[in-house]
């Protein structure tokens, strides 16, 4: 008789990954959609006034922005968790792995469009640092989620 096998989500060593994903999910979520209507938007609206149709809000940018958040919440949490998991749940290790994140998806998006002249200085210097608290508190959250469940 072969033993029963246990599949990825069953398997107890990622109950805390699980769990940060969750945690995350909603915050990384909450963060954005905050981040976005309270600064982003009406910045680029009024930087960009003379393109039409900035910063729509319809099912094409919600679908997108919806991919965009799953996408960020898989690297806020994953990338965390396999560098904790290498070199320890430390803090140091935990905000070092959320700038990694960071510098790789906000400050690449964020530099390309600053670039491409689409994004002024004044909406990196607000958006660049509320995206780092983001992905650090996410980062924490993993290492909360590897101490508390691990």
């Amino acid at each position: 008789m072969i033993p029963a096998q246990s599949s990825f989500a069953a398997n107890p060593a990622l109950r805390p990954l699980w769990i940060a994903f969750g945690v995350n999910f909603l915050w990384i979520n909450l963060s954005e959609v905050f981040r976005y209507f309270a600064f982003v938007m009406p910045m680029m609206r009024d930087a960009l006034q003379a393109v039409p149709g900035v910063a729509p809000m319809d099912l094409p940018v919600f679908t997108v922005w919806g991919l965009w958040d799953t996408m960020l919440v898989v690297s806020a949490t994953a990338i965390p968790w396999l560098v904790m998991e290498k070199f320890g749940a430390s803090v140091r290790a935990a905000l070092a792995a959320g700038t990694l994140v960071w510098a790789t998806v906000f400050g690449l998006f964020w530099l390309a469009l600053f670039n491409m002249n689409l994004a002024p200085a004044a909406i990196l210097a607000i958006a660049l640092p509320l995206a780092w608290l983001e992905l650090a508190a996410a980062a924490l959250i993993v290492r909360w989620s590897v101490l508390r469940y691990g």
